[in-house]
Order: C-alpha cells, then sequence, then structure tokens
C-alpha cells in the first residue's frame, strides 16, 4: 500500500512539474507589434491599470443630403485602397409617423451607395450611372432594389489565391430583387457577391452562402492573413431571448461555411450588441478589434423627456415603441483568437451633447474599418480616423457621418499615476535588435525597462539601474540602456520584460 502511495505521488508531482513547465513556456511574440488591449503579455502588475481611451471629435464626413439617400444612411465600411479611401454604405428612409404609408416611397428599398477620398477626411460621392432612382441613373447607387438587403459589408480580398474577378467581395441579406426577407425564417440568408473594381457587382454563387442567422445588421468577413482563411461575423438573437448578439464562422473558399459559434466575453454582463465591426488590427492581423454598437432600451423614462424633439420622438415610438425609446452608444473589444473577447464596459463613444439628431436609435453607430490620416497639426504623426452615425432619423438636416480620431495603437494603455507603478510580462521569446514602445508622458513622468531572465533576475548591462529615464510622446521610440540599444544577443532565448512607470502610458511595444 505504502508503495502505491509513493507512486501515485509521484505521479502527482510529474504532474504537477508538467503543468508547471506548460505554463512558463514563453511567448513567441517574434517582431509582431503587441497592443496593450489585454493581460495576454502580463505576469503581474502593482500599480498599474489597462485605460480604455475616447476617440477625438473630429468634422462632420459626408452629410446624405442628396435627394436618393433619404433619411436613413447606415451602416458604413471604410477602407484604404492604394491611393483612394473607399466607403459603402446603405440608403433608405425610417418612417416618422405613424400615418406615413410603409411603401408609398421608392426610399423604403435598401441601396447600397458608395464614396470615395483621397484623404480618408474629404469625401465625394459619384454619380455611378447604375441604378435608377426616380427616372434617373445620376446618383452614387452600386446596388439596389432589395428590400431585405442588410448591410453591404465591402473587403479587398487579400487571399494570395484570389481570382483577380473576384478581387472585392461582400455579403447581402436577402434573396433576388424585390424579395423581402420578411419574418420567414427560411427567408433569412447571406449570399456573397464579387467584384474585380470594387463598383461593378455580381453573385459569387446562385445560392445562399449561409442561413443560420437574423442578419439584420451589418454582415461582415474578411480574409485572415494570420489564419489563412476567410472569417464572417453577423448578428444572431440568443436562443429562448430577444438578446442581440454575435456568431462567428470560418471558410476556405467565401462559400462553405463551418457551423457559426458564439462569441464569448469572460466577465462582461450579457448586453445587447446590435452590430460588431470587427477586423484584425493592420499594425498587428494576429489582434481583432471590434467596435459593436451597444442597444439600450429602458422603455420610456422622464429623461427622455428632456431631449430634443421630442414631438417627432412620440411619433416614432407610436409606430414602434423602441422607435422613440432606445438609445445606443459604441462599444470597444478584442480578442485574439476571434471568438473570446475582452470586451469594455465602458462607451468607446458616448453620444455626446443633448443636441438634434443624438441620443437616438441608431446613434453612434461606427463604421467598419480603420483607416490611417494625416494629422491637422503641422508635424504630428498620422492617426487613426473612425466614423460614426448621426442623426438617422432627421433626414437632410442631420443625417450624417462623423468622423473621430485616436492615436495609433492608441485604444487602450497601460497607464501609470504620477505615483508610480511597474509590471513585469511573462516569460518571451522575440527576434530582432531592439526594443520599440509606443508612449506618453507627462513632463514629470517617465517609463524604464529591465530585462530579466525567466526567473525574475536581471540580466547584466540590462538592468534598470541601466536604463536611463525615458520621456515624451513618441509612437516608435527605441528603449536604450547604458551600453545601447542593441537586444540582439537575448534574441531567441526566453527573457522577461520589467517596466517601471510613473504619470505614463504604455500603448503597444515590440522588437525589430
Amino acid at each position: 500500500m505504502f508503495r502505491n502511495v509513493q507512486c501515485g505521488l509521484a505521479v502527482v508531482v510529474l504532474l504537477v512539474a508538467a503543468a508547471t513547465s506548460q505554463a512558463a513556456k514563453p511567448i513567441d511574440i517574434g517582431s509582431r507589434l503587441e497592443l496593450m488591449v489585454d493581460n495576454y503579455l502580463i505576469e503581474n502588475t502593482s500599480g498599474l491599470r489597462l485605460v480604455l481611451h475616447k476617440p477625438t471629435k473630429r468634422e462632420v464626413a459626408v452629410v446624405h443630403d442628396a435627394p436618393w439617400e433619404g433619411s436613413n444612411c447606415c451602416y458604413h465600411t471604410v477602407f484604404r485602397d492604394g491611393d483612394i479611401y473607399r466607403m459603402y454604405y446603405l440608403s433608405a428612409h425610417n418612417r416618422q409617423r405613424p400615418e406615413e404609408p410603409v411603401s408609398a416611397d421608392p426610399l423604403t428599398l435598401f441601396r447600397a451607395a458608395y464614396a470615395e477620398s483621397k484623404d480618408g477626411i474629404r469625401w465625394v460621392k459619384p454619380k455611378l450611372g447604375l441604378i435608377e432612382f426616380a427616372g434617373s441613373k445620376k446618383n452614387n447607387f452600386l446596388w439596389g432594389g432589395i428590400e431585405a438587403l442588410e448591410g453591404f459589408g465591402v473587403f479587398k480580398d487579400s487571399n494570395p489565391n484570389c481570382k483577380p474577378e473576384e478581387r472585392y467581395k461582400a455579403l447581402v441579406c436577402g434573396g433576388k430583387s424585390g424579395v423581402s426577407r420578411g419574418s420567414n425564417p427560411n427567408q433569412n440568408c447571406l449570399r456573397a457577391l464579387k467584384s474585380s473594381d470594387g463598383i461593378h457587382w455580381f453573385p459569387l454563387v446562385d445560392k445562399a452562402v449561409m442561413t443560420k442567422g437574423d442578419f439584420d445588421s451589418l454582415n461582415l468577413a474578411f480574409w485572415d492573413t494570420v489564419r489563412g482563411e476567410y472569417r464572417a461575423y453577423f448578428r444572431v438573437y440568443r436562443s429562448g431571448s430577444r438578446l442581440r448578439d454575435i456568431r462567428t464562422a470560418t471558410s476556405r473558399d467565401f462559400v462553405h461555411w463551418t457551423e457559426p459559434v458564439w462569441l464569448e466575453y469572460p466577465g462582461a454582463p450579457p448586453e445587447q450588441l446590435y452590430t460588431n465591426a470587427i477586423s484584425p488590427y493592420y499594425r498587428a492581423p494576429h489582434i481583432f478589434l471590434g467596435f459593436p454598437m451597444r442597444y439600450v432600451n429602458r422603455g420610456w423614462t422622464e429623461s427622455l423627456d428632456a431631449f430634443p424633439e421630442l414631438k417627432q420622438r412620440k411619433q416614432r415610438a407610436q409606430i414602434s415603441l423602441r422607435f422613440g425609446t432606445a438609445i445606443t452608444d459604441g462599444l470597444f473589444m478584442s480578442s485574439r483568437d476571434g471568438v473570446t473577447f475582452k470586451r469594455w464596459g465602458e462607451a468607446f463613444l458616448r453620444p455626446g451633447s443633448q443636441e438634434l439628431g443624438r441620443w437616438i436609435y441608431g446613434d453612434q453607430l461606427q463604421n467598419w474599418g480603420i483607416v490611417e490620416t494625416k494629422s491637422d497639426l503641422a508635424g504630428a504623426p498620422n492617426e487613426l480616423s473612425i466614423y460614426a452615425q448621426e442623426g438617422s432619423w432627421w433626414g437632410k438636416s442631420s443625417n450624417q457621418l462623423r468622423r473621430y480620431t485616436i492615436r495609433i495603437d492608441g485604444f487602450v494603455s497601460l497607464q501609470a499615476p504620477l505615483a508610480g507603478g511597474e509590471f513585469t510580462t511573462k516569460p518571451l521569446v522575440f527576434s530582432g535588435d531592439r526594443l520599440v514602445i509606443n508612449y506618453s508622458t507627462s513632463a514629470a513622468g517617465s517609463i524604464r525597462v529591465e530585462v530579466q531572465a525567466p526567473d525574475g533576475k536581471p540580466l547584466d548591462g540590462f538592468r534598470l539601474t541601466d536604463c536611463p529615464e525615458i520621456f515624451g510622446d513618441s509612437l516608435e521610440r527605441t528603449v536604450a540602456w547604458k551600453g545601447g540599444a542593441d537586444v540582439s544577443k537575448l534574441a531567441g532565448r526566453p527573457v522577461r520584460l520589467r517596466f517601471v512607470m510613473k504619470d505614463a502610458d504604455l500603448y503597444s511595444l515590440r522588437f525589430q
């Protein structure tokens, strides 16, 4: 019996040792950029916290005031394509009054529209001459006449095996022209479109490519360059509830898709997610960033009485109560596998001041796609631009898309107060000969970096006392020690990084 106990203890020791060894396995980051959007690299911290940053409100990028655009232009997709920026969106009309006929206006049909820009700031709507509206083709429509059209999620396919005639792809909800998706679940489907130039569109295949979903928001997909597959995201109501949520599926050919799975948000409460706007971050494509619109409906409360245009809000509520009572804002989330997301509860984009066209159903519907644009400050580095919808019930007076900017990599930072703090990474393996950080400090703030062995012992020449205080504000600052910045002799070896900070933000790091 004693011998068996010894054997059992030995097995336990071996299992614990194996688990410890597995847990301590270093993370191979190579030379890729790592954003501080989660705790993935962090072993322990003291005095620091992850802080979600808010974008800066800029100018109105696009006013949807053309006669054919209606009162509801939504689901904007923006991406850079060579020397131009492309924008795709839906155009339709929202009923304002109960007595307004449902189909009296041709604007009740959703149509996909197009705009472009040379800088991501000033946009034009070219007259494409493709789709007729009110007896004329002098408009910027490129796909239309489908009542069931929900979103027009366009992307440029970076799959190396993509055919030239399929270089641009899109997912749309619904059947053929004139077929309403309606309430029949058998009509809920996604169809795939293809284009060689991003303007002229054709069915990729003559059948639905996906049927397990509600698909009543912007349905999107893209080529995942890291994992070598297409990935789609779309909205579905949780079974047994009316909770709006998101599912994802993958495909090798954009036609045959895997069984969809629900996204997971550990630690986050159940919330209504109307859209998702998920894509790989262009500077770190192994990380997915999402910008969902959160849908909140508390019913009619006294606070709603303080909002502008109360009469119109009550008129919409007579059509459907939520048209008057629901309000929305923008969220931020990130993932490293495309399924499990860290979702921030605090709004990334608040509705803002109680002006015309704000604090309404559809307000702060964020676009899909992040683009890099020039700063309006001379000599300042480029910024990231995102866009959000305003005034989707107000027609020409306020139906518009506003631009917001944020620092490159600047969605979340590991932030230290003036009193100071520090953090240590998990064991890492890197390639390159220097460490570069994206950071910001106050005049009194600073950052210092120590390189350690996996057991936490400082490495000679890379101790904290060898690192002069780094202060300032830079997207790419090379960390140096008394002996210089070269860390090539440590490449390929497991190391830890220790950051000691005060009144500072660290946004990202990478070895180059």
